[in-house]
């Protein structure tokens, strides 16, 4: 239920003070800016925003105003469209169930409609909600479809998805137009119109960008076009493919093609801080990170940015901005690439020596330099995760001992956050969304996951096998980092200190991250005791 949002930037860049005019949930908005603006070349005097759903159903008006007024929403548009597509498939299903469904999402929408937008403006009104109509009418239609077929596919959920983020973008299109915004729904399900033969590669990426800038660029300056997130069937489907994060895609990919100034993404914090600040009170906003640093935090746990969203305009040399819905005024933090990462992004780095000097006297000097940050960037936990532990039944590891290994996890589909191996023993940290394992105790624990407990059945020929529930994996996240002489012992010490064990290290894969599992129990007090000492007081 997103959308991102285009509009022109200020003459001085202060896109602080942009508090008029935004759109949520999957749209864009092209605006002028009250200021004199310059025509930069390019697109470049555009700022692309993106909106979440919530933000859209809770702040619909504030957005369009700059003013946040919060509405109370009983259930989410995309839980009601989940629980339609899933009630299609039922083997009876309730007469009526999924219609009744549809009617209370279109009945819900246009009464927000009535609601929020101004007195005066019944032609507004009327289209919305004659627009409403027509889309709920069409999405019974697919519902209707599959549950004759008796089949959900891909494409035809991302097809009932796509509909939250249509009557959201109609919402806000009409909340702007009866406050006298010329904005303008687009529906972006058609745009591609290109070929993509060789599969969602570089080419195709590059082709989906291009149409999306001529599509905003042909409604013209003075149009704040509202665009859906949702940009057309792609193979596999988008939510399979790229999971709820393509809105943010979709927003980078317009940033892309009208080569836009700045690419904004509008949560409900302020930006990216030094911990999670519902969990640590003392934690800070960042003003600033690398590209790498935002890869690394929303690999390990934090929710910034989908990485394959950033890689899109990094690479065109566009920054992003993470901003509040509820503070418009707050800079947010910003992701903008070092010239070694923005060469990396564009593809121009040169291969590095194949030989380092990590002497200590090296080190040393590099944390002299002022350059050099002083702590760590940021901390951070992920958890939901298993650790999966195999002790080799031969006394040397033979050849081909951790390939093997890495091949029955490849064929059931799982993937390894974190890995510690010895010479005969590996243990690697898996993490999944949905619980892998079920039970209290260790008698009463059972594998839910059928890819789990095949691949510990295939496991099994290379050693014992045991797995470790409940356990979650905290980061420390920062540039450098392996500059900062001692770093890696403050770290471990400081959770020794206070009490809190260690199941598995992970260091050197990454320059910019140190990792190491503990229990789950023990994360939030993990957080807290490693903020305080590795940032709080490290001056």
């Amino acid at each position: 239920m997103d959308f991102p949002i285009i509009r022109r930037a200020r003459e001085q860049g202060d896109h602080s003070q942009f508090v008029n005019g935004f759109i949520a949930n999957g749209g864009i908005e092209s605006r002028r800016a009250r200021t004199q603006e310059i025509d930069l070349p390019g697109g470049a005097n555009w700022v692309v925003q993106k909106f979440g759903g919530t933000s859209v159903g809770k702040f619909g008006v504030g957005i369009a105003e700059g003013i946040v007024v919060t509405h109370t929403k009983s259930e989410g548009t995309t839980n009601r469209l989940l629980r339609a597509a899933r009630d299609v498939l039922e083997e009876e299903p309730e007469p009526g169930k999924y219609v009744e469904i549809v009617e209370t999402i279109r009945r819900d929408h246009i009464t927000a409609g009535e609601r929020d937008v101004t007195p005066g403006n019944e032609e507004v009104l009327k289209k919305f909600a004659d627009d409403v109509t027509a889309e709920c009418y069409n999405l019974l239609k697919i519902l209707e479809s599959a549950q004759f077929l008796k089949a959900v596919t891909h494409q035809t959920m991302d097809m009932v998805m796509s509909v939250g983020e249509k009557l959201a973008c109609l919402y806000m299109t009409a909340i702007l137009q009866s406050r006298g915004v010329n904005a303008a729904y687009v529906d972006m399900s058609e745009v591609i119109s290109f070929s993509y033969a060789k599969g969602l590669g570089d080419d195709f990426y590059t082709g989906l960008a291009k149409a999306l800038g001529e599509r905003v660029r042909s409604l013209g300056d003075d149009v704040v076009p509202v665009i859906t997130g949702y940009f057309g069937k792609v193979p596999g489907g988008l939510l399979e493919e790229i999971g709820r994060g393509y809105t943010d895609l979709c927003a980078a990919l317009v940033a892309v093609g009208v080569q836009a100034q700045e690419l904004q993404i509008w949560k409900e914090v302020d930006g990216i801080f030094t911990a999670d600040p519902r969990k640590v009170p003392t934690a800070r906003l960042l003003d600033s990170v690398t590209p790498s640093e935002a890869s690394e935090l929303t690999f390990y746990g934090s929710e910034v940015i989908h990485p394959f969203t950033m890689d899109q305009v990094i690479r065109a040399h566009i920054p992003i901005r993470i901003k509040n819905v509820m503070n418009p005024r707050n800079n947010g933090t910003i992701i903008t690439p070092s010239r070694a990462e923005d060469d990396l992004y564009s593809g121009n780095k040169r291969p590095g020596p194949l030989f380092r000097n990590r002497s200590v006297s090296n080190l040393m000097a590099s944390n002299n330099n002022k350059d050099t940050p002083r702590r760590p960037t940021a901390v951070t936990i992920k958890g939901g995760i298993t650790v999966l532990n195999v002790h080799s039944k031969k006394r040397t590891r033979a050849h081909g001992f951790l390939g093997g290994i890495f091949t029955i996890l490849d064929k059931h589909g799982l993937s390894v956050d974190l890995i510690s191996s010895s010479e005969v023993h590996v243990s690697m940290a898996l993490h999944s969304e949905i619980s892998l394992l079920s039970g209290q105790g260790e008698e009463e624990l059972r594998i839910e996951s059928e890819s789990l407990r095949g691949a510990v059945e295939d496991l099994h020929k290379y050693g014992d096998v045991d797995l470790v529930p409940g356990m979650a994996i905290i980061s420390l996240v920062g540039r450098q980092l392996r500059s900062m002489v001692g770093i890696s012992g403050r770290f471990f010490s400081t959770l020794g200190e206070h009490g809190i064990n260690i199941e598995m290290i992970s260091q050197g894969a990454s320059e910019i991250n140190i990792s190491c599992v503990i229990e789950e129990r023990e994360a939030s007090r993990a957080l807290n005791v490693v903020h305080t000492n590795l940032f709080t007081f490290l001056d």
